[in-house]
């Protein structure tokens, strides 16, 4: 990897790049972060990922080391300089370094601030065509989901699940009502309707998803935000799964059984992945 790395108002290269083993990053999992696709160098729905990151921010109680217009430099002219076209950009932000270690927040607080580029990995025509396995767990996560937090081991844990299993992800639901994946938003499609779960603090606010919901209203496929019980989520005529990275992809197999009557991506997936794609290129073209 050739792009620098953005390192506390510093660009390095990555061999460079070092933060302190007392960051309450590394030791508390104290932070948050962002991911951003960028498509021929020009970042998708910016604005909206820096607007969540400062909500994850105010979750947290740490001040934004940097100002929105700063963000958006630093963005910008690495998605200009990295080697690839498509890329997935990282942002964190920690709490910093302390002197001891100490679970209660250090009095002087200097914020860790880290972005770096990587080659976006989209999911293979086939997956797009055939569909994804998927499995289905309890959500054994804590109750503020809404926080694009740092610590995601219960996340790991939940996602390994699915990679044992030969599986894609892991569709989480807690007491009897669907939340989301371990690193995804999942929709349902009953009869026509398209469901999707409340966002609430108990799953990030997806910025797919709301791509997913704008485009099913702008191309009249009736649609509903409300609470999501298991059972729905399992007699699902179509399954699908969303994120920054994945875009949208159908599940077709939920826990060894057939989603909907032919196990197979439906009508809908078709439209909303069409959908989709007219919406990235036209947004890249500036319109």
């Amino acid at each position: 990897m050739t792009a620098r790395i953005f390192l506390n108002g510093e660009w390095l290269a990555a061999t460079d790049a070092r933060v302190s083993v007392m960051d309450r990053g590394f030791l508390f999992g104290d932070g948050v972060y962002e991911v951003i696709p960028v498509y021929s160098r020009q970042p998708f729905r910016l604005e909206q990922h820096l607007a969540r990151l400062q909500q994850s921010l105010d979750g947290i109680q740490l001040a934004n080391p940097h100002r929105r217009d700063e963000w958006i430099g630093f963005v910008t002219q690495l998605a200009k300089e990295a080697e690839w076209e498509d890329q997935s950009i990282y942002i964190q932000v920690t709490r910093g370094p302390m002197a001891v270690r100490n679970h209660a927040f250090p009095k002087e607080v200097r914020p860790t601030s880290v972005i770096l580029a990587e080659p976006m990995t989209t999911p293979p025509q086939s997956q797009r065509e055939q569909g994804i396995a998927a499995v289905s767990a309890a959500d054994i996560r804590w109750l503020r989901c809404d926080l694009k937090a740092t610590s995601l081991l219960a996340n790991c844990l939940l996602r390994q699940m699915a990679v044992a299993a030969g599986c894609v992800e892991t569709v989480l639901f807690r007491d009897g009502f669907l939340t989301e994946g371990s690193a995804s938003s999942i929709f349902v499609i009953k009869d026509g309707v398209l469901l999707a779960p409340i966002q609430n603090h108990l799953m990030l606010p997806g910025i797919t998803y709301d791509v997913v919901l704008e485009l099913a209203a702008q191309h009249g496929l009736p649609h509903q935000v409300r609470d999501i019980t298991e059972a729905e989520t399992r007699a699902a005529d179509e399954l699908w799964m969303c994120s920054s990275t994945k875009e949208v992809l159908p599940i077709v197999s939920l826990d060894g059984k057939k989603v909907g009557a032919g196990g197979t991506a439906g009508p809908f997936f078709a439209a909303m992945y069409g959908w989709y794609q007219e919406f990235k290129a036209t947004v890249m073209r500036g319109r």
